[in-house]
């Protein structure tokens, strides 16, 4: 968690390279949770990055969590839904990963719920 809330500039590989670690497993919902969505829910720097690489790693992510456990997914998914807070900018980003995100042929029912509900209301 702590390296995830990290402000350092290469946070985002930190937190790629800590994938390989031994006790890291994408099957484990609370490791997961502590460091995937310790990224997205406590370091706003790093994944509102005005290039979009906080929102597309979040993506990538969750394709992966999509398949092998939606329910995480889908709690995953609560900080890109929230579109509406951020600027133009931000919001442009956030739309265009959702809609990619809207493409998957298997996007898990809680996905797509919450998916199609915030590019509706946008």
């Amino acid at each position: 968690m702590l390296q995830a809330t990290s402000p350092a500039k290469n946070v985002l590989s930190t937190v790629r390279t800590l994938f390989t670690h031994p006790t890291f497993s994408m099957e484990n919902s609370n490791r997961v949770c502590a460091l995937i969505g310790t990224f997205v829910a406590q370091n706003p720097t790093a994944f509102h990055a005005e290039d979009g690489t906080g929102y597309q790693f979040l993506v990538e992510m969750l394709i992966i969590l999509n398949s092998s456990n939606p329910q995480v997914a889908s709690h995953l998914i609560e900080p890109l839904i929230r579109l509406r807070r951020y600027d133009e900018t931000r919001q442009n980003l956030m739309h265009q990963v959702l809609i990619q995100l809207k493409q998957l042929d298997n996007l898990s029912a809680d996905l797509f719920e919450k998916i199609t509900r915030a590019l509706k209301n946008q």
